[in-house]
């Protein structure tokens, strides 16, 4: 929660260059091109700077020496390929030669799993072990009394928003302004990654010789004098379980209290008195009311400011900071707010908004205490490791940490953090049959320690070989024996590993059908286009004239941009928006898609099921529904109808319909040809209408098509899609000024009934 002091981030000056990176570029040295495979398969270094949601480092030229000190330069020599000057001269299109001493700059891209890497001193750590510089370090929790250990005693009212808090002491270390930028600037990005943007990890930092421990985790409240009640309820079962005295938040809005004691695991018997009565664990509990004080009685001076704010104000004066007010959200609603204080009742930290300007850590600061409040404690255990064992380093007992004990209401208590090794299991064969290569027991184990896995190998029962690999805190990102594996690949090299055709490569069979549909339609003379899976939910719906009954479209939560709110249940909205945009392409345009969409299905273990669609359209002067055609006759709503000689848009009158006005039954077209062309394809032959044995068309009725020039599709008894013309509303929704045609149906419908 130090975003205030972003202005001094080593990378703030060159926020101004665009985005863009070229790969790997001929000056890059060997050592980096190796280390960019190695790094778990996921640090590219590149010459260009971007920052966004993947996680980049820009490391000029003195980072560099630091980081690679003690690297023979003869072997591993590092050959810029830009410079920021260069950069600046290739957007304004100068032909100006470089000089010398201009500073070299490189981006880094790393893998979104690899937390470790996303500061200077990670990076540094993880080049040096995989070069054999230094070995793996081996972090450890300083010894130290439980009764002199630091407390953070957590209140039973939090679990209302942020239930969870992790903590940690960095003594004796050391800092200068490159090693404090690189502290807050992992913090950031932290933030910005695994704590999804604080909503579910929120880091605080403090300077612990300016606070005094035991701290607590709590909602602001006043401490008023206890009023215990006489008669907490019934003699019978007072007798029966008995009573105990316990603190709780007491607001106005009595609904707050009963809330919080559901958290608790609480069901309410009676209120009144000051006090609520309730069950926890078969034992009668008197949660005795306190006069809590609400927001805006907590007063504080936060980071980078010199006057006290309430919680109140200072929600009102970040919602102008272009860095804070996109946080704010997150409890800016809530009836109360959490706060740490220290025993002096000394805000240390507001989260997940700010920090208090109190304890801020300076370049004089030596002893650091870190807290991370969470709603998901995991996640919190991760960016709190991650934090003490990059910067260890700097401390006067390196890789040293001291833990905090955490001690919630009912008694738990936790040792904070938790830094111990994780020990897997993995067989050798596991390994080499996942690589692709046979090596040898020594190679792999060689492999494992340049990745900062320690693995020591024995034999199994069936005297196989197996590694037991120690994965130590800095490594959240092994999980399974595949991410070993994993990591062996990448050290060993993905260049190195030979090109081989697997033994047995079938191609899915709806794949392999979806091929053939593309080719038949492709011969036909239409061009395939590509839509995007996800469209705006006025585009799925409004725009086609459709209804959304709640029933088939899966809603995206949170969506980034208006333009991805759902996942398409059509194909149409993606094509009509293609010709949309193309409307002054040659007419006419003749374009198909084969794609997925997705409706909601609840039998599914995910609540949704994919369908593969066939859509093509035809879009020019005329709608191409009515064309030449020979002499025909189908079969419709088990009616005849006959057409003869030549039909077109513009004179809809030039032929005869038997028995029922249904202008475009028996018509021939573009779209209707295709149709029938797929079908012969497929070997299925058109028959009259109830016959199960092909397939046959049948008056349809939808919003996007044009009344009475649209038909369903039935294909051994089951409606598998519709063609007709284009609604004028429709097109007009989609800025398209001609005429269209468009078929689309379901192909696992044809797949189902080959293979059976």
């Amino acid at each position: 929660m130090n975003d205030p002091n972003d202005d001094i981030l080593p990378t703030k000056k060159r926020s101004r260059k665009k985005q863009g990176d070229i790969g790997y570029g001929r000056g890059l040295n060997s050592i980096f091109h190796t280390i960019s495979l190695a790094i778990a398969g996921g640090v590219f270094i590149h010459n260009l700077e971007s920052f966004g949601e993947h996680s980049n480092r820009i490391l000029p030229p003195p980072c560099l020496r630091s980081a690679l000190e003690g690297i023979d330069s003869s072997k591993h020599s590092v050959v810029p390929t830009t410079t920021e000057k260069a950069i600046i001269r290739k957007e304004k299109h100068l032909e100006e030669d470089s000089t010398e001493d201009e500073e070299v700059i490189y981006k880094i891209e790393v893998a979104a799993n690899r937390y470790d890497l996303l500061c200077l001193e990670g990076l540094a750590q993880a080049l040096r072990i995989f070069v054999g510089i230094d070995p793996i370090p081996t972090y450890t929790l300083r010894s130290i009394r439980s009764e002199s250990m630091l407390k953070m005693h957590v209140k039973p009212e939090t679990s209302l928003i942020r239930p969870y808090v992790v903590c940690a002491v960095l003594r004796g270390i050391t800092f200068d302004e490159a090693r404090y930028n690189s502290f807050i600037d992992l913090q950031d990005r932290l933030h910005q990654n695994i704590c999804r943007r604080r909503t579910l990890v929120a880091i605080g930092t403090h300077d612990l010789d300016t606070i005094d421990g035991p701290f607590t985790y709590e909602y602001a409240m006043y401490r008023g004098p206890r009023r215990r009640l006489e008669d907490p309820g019934p003699a019978t079962r007072r007798n029966e379980l008995g009573h105990r005295q316990l603190d709780i938040v007491w607001e106005l809005n009595e609904e707050v209290v009963v809330e919080a004691l559901m958290a608790v695991g609480g069901g309410v018997l009676s209120r009144g008195g000051g006090g609520v009565e309730v069950i926890v664990g078969g034992v009668v509990e008197v949660f005795v009311g306190v006069e809590a004080l609400p927001p805006s009685d907590i007063n504080f001076v936060p980071l980078k400011q010199v006057k006290n704010f309430r919680a109140d104000e200072l929600m009102e004066f970040y919602k102008s900071d272009l860095k804070l007010k996109k946080f704010l959200h997150i409890i800016e609603n809530s009836s109360v707010y959490p706060v740490l204080y220290d025993c002096n009742r000394t805000v240390l930290s507001l989260p997940p908004i700010i920090n208090g300007a109190h304890s801020a850590i300076t370049l004089e600061t030596k002893n650091v205490f870190i807290e991370c409040t969470a709603t998901d404690l995991t996640k919190a255990n991760v960016v709190l490791n991650t934090m003490v064992t990059m910067f260890s380093t700097y401390c006067k007992r390196k890789f040293e940490v001291e833990p905090v004990e955490v001690i919630y209401s009912d008694g738990r208590s936790y040792v904070y953090p938790d830094i111990s090794l994780y020990h897997m299991e993995v067989p050798l064969s596991y390994i080499t049959d996942i690589v692709g290569v046979s090596l040898e027991e020594n190679e792999v184990a060689s492999l494992l320690n340049k990745m900062q896995l320690h693995a020591v190998k024995s034999l199994s029962e069936d005297k196989k070989c197996t590694f037991t690999v120690s994965v130590p805190p800095t490594r959240s990102d092994i999980l399974h024996p595949c991410d070993v594996a994993e990591d062996v690949a990448i050290a060993y090299g993905y260049n190195e590993i030979p090109k081989r055709i697997p033994a047995s490569l079938n191609p899915l069979p709806l794949n392999q059908f979806s091929d053939l549909i593309r080719s038949e339609i492709a011969m036909c003379g239409f061009t395939e286009v590509l839509t995007w899976v996800l469209c705006s939910y006025k585009e799925d719906f409004a725009m086609l004239n459709r209804r959304d009954d709640k029933s088939t479209a899966v809603i995206i939560g949170n969506p980034r941009s208006s333009d991805f709110e759902v996942v398409r249940t059509s194909l149409m909205p993606g094509m009509l928006k293609t010709i949309g945009h193309n409307k002054d392409h040659p007419k006419p345009i003749k374009i198909f898609e084969v794609g997925d969409i997705v409706l909601l299905d609840e039998t599914k273990d995910v609540g949704a099921v994919n369908r593969s669609q066939l859509a093509a359209l035809y879009c020019g002067a005329t709608s191409g529904f009515e064309i030449a055609i020979y002499s025909m006759v189908v079969k419709l709503d088990a009616e005849d109808y006959e057409c003869d000689g030549t039909i077109s848009d513009s004179s809809p009158d030039a032929y005869t319909l038997q028995r029922k006005n249904f202008i475009s039954a028996c018509s021939a077209n573009l779209i209707h040809g295709l149709v029938d062309r797929v079908m012969e394809a497929i070997g299925c032959q058109f028959v009259q209408s109830g016959d199960n044995a092909g397939y046959y068309l049948e008056r349809a009725d939808e919003p996007e098509f044009l009344p009475g020039r649209q038909a369903s599709i039935i294909y051994e008894g089951k409606r598998i899609g519709a063609f007709g013309i284009v609604h004028p509303e429709v097109l007009n929704n989609f800025d398209i000024p001609d005429a269209c045609s468009f078929v689309e149906l379901n192909i696992e419908s044809f797949l189902q009934s080959l293979v059976s």
